[in-house]
């Protein structure tokens, strides 16, 4: 009776357990108000057919942005006040230069003082005398015109002192041209120099508005175009893409590398793009007219050698759906089966929400 009775308990216990567990298995998964915050969400759109090319490229200044500052006069840099990579404002110091030259400029500056001095003097009195009667017209029109002559000489000479900045004791300042960047240095302190013979001293360039000049090999060259969108990677920010347009193409080849150059303009506002960084560079080039469902590539979980999507309607219902790829490319999928269009899809975190749903 005893044994009857274990058999008939067991028996109970076990179905009540079942219960529990298929209580346990069926309680709808809803996501948490966290990972609501953290998930992304996009509607299933239909897209016009594309292809990318992927190109090599490099960050390079806005030419058009760009000065080059070269020495006036020569000398002796006797103070250097930047350095390669400084922010410079249009008008501030760069060096201070100590030259003979400018020691001659300023002894032309005396001497043409001195010849108006007298210039002026002179027609003072050519012209008192004419007054009198005591000097004819013409001395009174030649002392006129060695006073507009001397007059000439110093406008001109107090212009080279503006244009070079000279300071006075044989002192010439280089001033920055523009606002800008230090992006090139050749100049040492206390080196000597002579015009003659310098590179440019200082290379200033604004890098609010950058290039990306990048690389299209032969085979390539006929699905390039004027205006095409452009997406920029560079190895500092890898998860980051920056966004541009083709806006010039260079029609020549490079007889070396058998390369033709594309360039694209990028804002730059936050300096995060340096000249001289690599660069890779995504083209997406349409083909043809046709449409079809397209979804970032980034909301694709691949598992099992299958590709899914979690298709969302609200937190508590959310369907893990397998699809059917009809093309990848770097940004986004086209869908040949499993979506319709006006669908949404997590496409952010949703590697952990398929976890949650499937394991």
């Amino acid at each position: 009776m005893k044994k009857i009775y274990f058999i008939i308990a067991s028996a109970v216990l076990a179905v009540s357990c079942s219960e529990k567990h298929a209580e346990v298995h069926d309680e709808k998964f809803c996501l948490s108000d966290t990972m609501s915050r953290v998930i992304s969400i996009d509607t299933v759109k239909k897209q016009r057919l594309a292809n990318e090319l992927t190109l090599s490229g490099k960050v390079t200044a806005n030419e058009d942005k760009v000065v080059k500052v070269f020495p006036l006069v020569g000398g002796i840099i006797e103070d250097l006040r930047v350095e390669l990579g400084d922010y410079v404002e249009k008008g501030q110091t760069l060096a201070i230069v100590n030259s003979s030259e400018i020691a001659d400029f300023e002894k032309q500056l005396i001497s043409a003082e001195s010849n108006l001095s007298i210039a002026q003097k002179n027609f003072s009195v050519t012209q008192d005398m004419y007054k009198a009667g005591l000097a004819s017209e013409k001395e009174m029109v030649m002392d006129r015109k060695e006073l507009q002559k001397a007059e000439s000489e110093l406008k001109r000479i107090r212009e080279v002192f503006r244009i070079y900045g000279v300071q006075g004791n044989s002192v010439y300042t280089m001033k920055a041209p523009i606002s800008g960047f230090i992006i090139e240095k050749n100049v040492t302190e206390n080196m000597q120099f002579r015009t003659e013979s310098s590179n440019n001293f200082f290379t200033i360039s604004g890098l609010d508005e950058i290039w990306v000049v990048a690389n299209v090999y032969e085979t390539d060259i006929n699905k390039i175009k004027v205006g095409y969108d452009a997406e920029i990677k560079v190895l500092p920010y890898p998860d980051k893409v920056f966004k541009g347009k083709i806006d010039k193409i260079f029609n020549v080849l490079d007889p070396a590398t058998r390369v033709m150059k594309v360039r694209i303009k990028m804002n730059n506002k936050g300096y995060e793009l340096k000249p001289e960084m690599y660069a890779q560079v995504i083209v997406r080039y349409e083909e043809g007219d046709n449409s079809m469902i397209a979804v970032p590539s980034e909301s694709i979980v691949f598992d099992k050698n299958r590709n899914f999507v979690m298709v969302y309607t609200d937190k508590c219902s959310i369907e893990t759906r397998e699809v059917e790829i009809q093309q990848r490319l770097n940004t986004i999928t086209y869908i040949k089966s499993g979506l319709k269009e006006g669908e949404r899809i997590i496409s952010n975190h949703q590697l952990l929400v398929y976890n949650a749903l499937n394991n």
